[in-house]
């Protein structure tokens, strides 16, 4: 069996390297790392969920100036509206973290949840952003319609092979499979169907789906090194997406009690949980998991269980107190290293790789 490194994915998006950047909504100043991995000749993505169209402009002509290299920005593509049915409950559970901080307590007032999905749509069109990646959903017909006319390449992440199938057939130009290992949220379009998301791992996930689409797959979940890469185009995929991995890159914008509790953690460290945003999302477990898991609350529906979070969390970055933020992180952390450039982490992915393919 022959791999070869270069692949049609990077073809289709004009990169030299078969390696995307996942975009980690939520995370700070990730427009230095973005721009760092499409110099080092990977997709660079921003993930840009709940950033302001105004902040989102900006963020993309930063990238602009730092690289003239393709790189992409990653939304939530769902709509869902606000649920305050047990807003009260949850907010007194909430409340008692709250005093851990010397926080203000929270009433049981309706949350509501800033929604910009339609503006920052608009602002990448305006910008001619060169990829445009969803979670949670695909981008609704029409503006499918609208990106594909302006030459913009689409890209869905997926859990299930169903999913992948409806992704091809909207029209996506690549589809990243995201195994069960992978940090923070996965896309799964319905949970409904699967209240803590589709856990299929990428070993299973991967050739499943190549046998069903005709577009590129990229694997993503635990993916850390060049032994990762390997393994994963032997199972069919074009190339990978690794999140976690760049978490730690001298370039991230992760706060530094972020990146001291990755580099601690271990394969055994994380959970998948809901108690931050209300959708499943994996990370390492903290205070916060450990109390809102003893309360026997259940957190309220994505995204208000997010927004009337958000207050501890910031608060928790301010004091440099991790055990009350949302440490998203996939299950690989043993491989992290410690303030290792961007470019230099690419270099080490590909030498191991082409060690492995020699």
């Amino acid at each position: 069996m022959s791999i070869q490194l270069t692949t049609e994915l990077c073809r289709i998006f004009n990169i030299r390297y078969p390696i995307f950047l996942a975009g980690m909504a939520g995370v700070p100043g990730m427009v230095k790392l973005a721009a760092a991995v499409s110099n080092a000749g990977g997709l660079g993505t921003l993930g840009a969920a709940y950033m302001t169209p105004e902040d989102l402009r900006k963020a993309i002509r930063e990238i602009r100036q730092l690289t003239q290299e393709p790189f992409g920005v990653n939304l939530f593509s769902t709509r869902v509206s606000d649920n305050n049915m047990r807003i009260k409950e949850v907010q007194h559970e909430l409340n008692k973290m709250r005093d851990e901080l010397g926080l203000a307590q929270a009433s049981g007032e309706s949350a509501s949840s800033p929604n910009y999905f339609e503006e920052q749509f608009a602002v990448l069109l305006e910008e001619n952003v060169p990829v445009i990646s969803t979670a949670f959903g695909l981008l609704p017909e029409t503006l499918m319609q609208q990106a594909k006319s302006a030459g913009i390449k689409i890209v869905a992440m997926v859990t299930t092979v169903n999913e992948a199938i409806k992704a091809e057939q909207a029209g996506c130009d690549a589809i990243v499979a995201q195994g069960s290992e992978a940090g923070g949220h996965r896309g799964t379009f319905d949970i409904s169907n699967h209240s803590m998301g589709a856990n299929i791992g990428v070993m299973a996930l991967v050739p499943q789906i190549v046998d069903h689409v005709q577009i590129p797959v990229i694997a993503a979940g635990g993916i850390m090194d060049g032994r990762g890469l390997v393994a994963a185009l032997a199972l069919g995929a074009q190339g990978i997406q690794m999140g976690t991995r760049f978490l730690t890159a001298l370039e991230s914008g992760a706060h530094e009690s972020y990146k001291d509790a990755l580099l601690k953690s271990t394969e055994e460290s994380t959970i998948i949980t809901k108690v931050f945003s209300g959708r499943p999302a994996r990370g390492i477990v903290n205070k916060f998991i450990k109390h809102w898991d003893a309360s026997d609350v259940e957190p309220l529906p994505f995204p208000t269980q997010n927004t009337i979070t958000r207050d501890i969390r910031n608060a928790s970055s301010k004091q440099n107190n991790a055990e009350y933020m949302s440490l998203w992180a996939g299950q690989g952390t043993r491989m992290l290293t410690d303030r290792q450039k961007a470019e230099d982490i690419v270099t080490e992915i590909l030498q191991k790789a082409h060690s492995l393919l020699s």
